[in-house]
């Protein structure tokens, strides 16, 4: 019996699979596609992301084959400079295709031990007491103690556990795809500019990803499609482009076409005995803002530490809960930042207006600072019911610590850590085999001490050991009693 099977082998499984496996916990990620995709539709990573990728050691990895970008307020259109004082040490994004970002999380995952099955389409599964059985499409069957489906937005998993998916159905639809173009370049840009003045679903940007002469375009659809996972077609392409800009730019040679909605869902529970969801399986939005892949990762890092210790044993009562309880309101407050960003995308008189009053906005620093802290995810605080210290939920930045010590460079194993500028006044005893206790002197940190979880948040802040000992069992269980 496998521990965990993690039903998708794209960013969120992937990271999911690498998580569990620095807890020493079995993860078998069961892919339908034969090959890795090479369509890039997530293509970067927001500063909360960036920050994830340096807590586990992977950072190096992709600013090798990646460049930063700073954008602060990409909000339905509306572009501001990058904030000051945002509270991250990674003030940045990182323009990373999918395909790339998917490769590296699964050399990782392999590195770590985890098993990845490609070709493996999951066609049902069943829950009992001890553990889920996977039905694939072959007629074979898999037993795990744990399943998590990270399977998309038409999820397997979420079906076959008949959680609801309510939310508001497409009422607009855009076509997508990375094609050639034969027009002049500058003949391109012109009527770029002059398309958007009014039209901001409609876009050319050449040399995408880094291939020359290849374009990836955005056109708005005639209507929305009956069946959306059927992908359009090159004169569907070429007649849109043509109805929109006036030129079809003599495209051709598609490398990738594609189509998305602005439908919103949300999983009404990532929860169902021993099987979640996560990633899209949860929850779909319009992919303005650049949200869905960062916020597919940042739900696998929230998950990754809490069932690996339910498989271990050691987890307290509720910890697994915390999840669906923590992640589903960020994840409906990304569907609702992702609906007003459509609407500001329209056309119309009306969003035009509040594009404009949007745009003054943003140039008071304090608006311009929410909204960036909003789409790139550093603003986030959990509800952990203790609103005595405004740390407490938050992620703690990547702090330094004396002796060219980084906070981040610490938590590469995924481990809880006391960060202690008390001297040395307090104590993990007991927790160590699941808690470092680390010497906090340098750290500019507003607070004596602070333990924070393997995801970076604050579970505790203060300086009393029987304060720190509450919380310690409360996110990290029972302590191992000392052998003599």
């Amino acid at each position: 019996m496998a521990d965990v099977v993690v039903v998708g082998g794209g960013p969120t499984g992937l990271m999911l699979a690498c998580e569990l496996r620095l807890h020493g916990v079995g993860a078998v990620v069961l892919e339908r596609r034969a090959e890795r995709s090479k369509e890039s539709r997530g293509r970067g990573l927001h500063a909360r992301s960036v920050e994830i990728m340096d807590q586990r050691g992977l950072l190096e990895r992709f600013l090798a084959v990646s460049e930063k970008f700073q954008v602060g307020g990409l909000f339905g259109g509306v572009v501001a400079p990058w904030p000051e004082s945002l509270d991250t040490a990674h003030p940045y994004g990182l323009a990373t295709p999918q395909e790339v970002t998917e490769r590296l999380l699964e050399e990782r995952a392999l590195e770590l031990g985890a098993v990845i099955r490609r070709g493996c389409e999951v066609t049902g599964l069943g829950q009992d007491a001890d553990g889920v059985t996977v039905e694939l499409a072959d007629g074979t069957r898999l037993r795990s103690r744990y399943l998590v489906g990270c399977d998309g937005g038409r999820s397997t998993v979420r079906k076959a556990l008949g959680v609801g998916f309510p939310g508001e159905p497409a009422t607009v639809e855009t076509l997508i795809g990375d094609l050639e173009l034969a027009a002049d370049p500058a003949e391109v840009a012109a009527v770029v500019e002059r398309v958007r003045r009014t039209e901001l679903r409609f876009g050319v940007a050449p040399d995408v990803d880094g291939r020359p002469g290849v374009a990836r375009v955005i056109v708005p659809a005639a209507g929305v499609a009956e069946d959306r996972a059927t992908p359009p077609t090159l004169e569907e392409f070429k007649e849109r482009l043509r109805a929109v800009a006036g030129t079809d730019f003599g495209v051709h040679g598609a490398h990738w076409l594609s189509r998305f909605g602005d439908a919103t869902r949300q999983a009404e529970r990532y929860r169902v005995g021993r099987v979640l969801l996560a990633g899209d399986a949860a929850h779909i939005h319009p992919p303005t803002g650049g949200q869905g892949l960062n916020l597919g990762v940042q739900d696998a890092f929230n998950l990754g530490w809490k069932l690996a210790a339910e498989v271990a044993g050691w987890a307290p009562e509720g910890l697994l809960d915390s999840y669906h309880a923590e992640r589903h309101p960020i994840g409906a407050r990304v569907l609702t930042n992702t609906r007003a960003q459509m609407t500001l995308l329209g056309s119309a008189s009306g969003p035009t207006a509040l594009r404009e009053l949007l745009t003054r906005l943003m140039e008071i620093e304090e608006v311009n600072r929410y909204v960036t802290g909003m789409i790139t995810a550093v603003d986030i605080r959990y509800d952990l019911g203790d609103g005595k210290d405004d740390l407490v939920g938050r992620r703690l930045r990547d702090v330094r610590l004396s002796g060219d010590r980084r906070l981040y460079a610490l938590m590469h194993g995924a481990r809880g850590l006391l960060l202690d500028r008390t001297g040395g006044r307090l104590s993990v005893e007991g927790w160590a085999d699941r808690v470092d206790h680390v010497d906090g002197e340098g750290a500019e940190v507003d607070a004596p001490a602070v333990l924070v979880r393997p995801d970076g948040h604050v579970a505790w802040a203060g300086d009393g050991q029987r304060e720190l000992e509450a919380a310690l069992t409360r996110w990290w269980g029972t302590p191992v009693p000392l052998t003599m």
